[in-house]
């Protein structure tokens, strides 16, 4: 599945203090932590706890947030379905990036263990 230019525009101005509690909210409901949320987010972008703190402060958007991030070489091996797109066949890179993160997200509330989904 294709994404429109519309639908990378609206990931690229969308906040990411606007998501941010969406995904702490569907990781703590499954029984997972903020912390193990945070330790996901660092391992894709290399961002620790303060830096996250300060970019929701900011309340920066997508495309800040990804051009400011050191994307993790093991991204690439994110793979499967989420929001009914193939992300490793996405072709915009920072809608890519973005897709990469709710998958992961994904996977941390689905119980998958840390190992797995830091693709170690």
């Amino acid at each position: 599945m294709k994404t429109t230019p519309e639908h990378d525009e609206r990931i690229a101005k969308m906040s990411f203090a606007s998501v941010y509690p969406h995904y702490v909210t569907k990781v703590e409901r499954k029984g997972r932590t903020k912390e193990e949320l945070h330790q996901v987010i660092e391992w894709l972008t290399g961002f620790n706890d303060k830096m996250i703190q300060e970019l929701i402060d900011e309340k920066v958007s997508f495309e800040t947030f990804f051009q400011k991030a050191t994307i993790n070489p093991g991204a690439s091996l994110v793979t499967g379905v989420i929001c009914g797109y193939r992300v490793e066949e996405i072709e915009n890179p920072l809608t890519q990036k973005a897709r990469y993160l709710d998958k992961l997200v994904d996977e941390l509330a689905k119980g998958r263990k840390m190992e797995k989904i830091l693709r170690r």
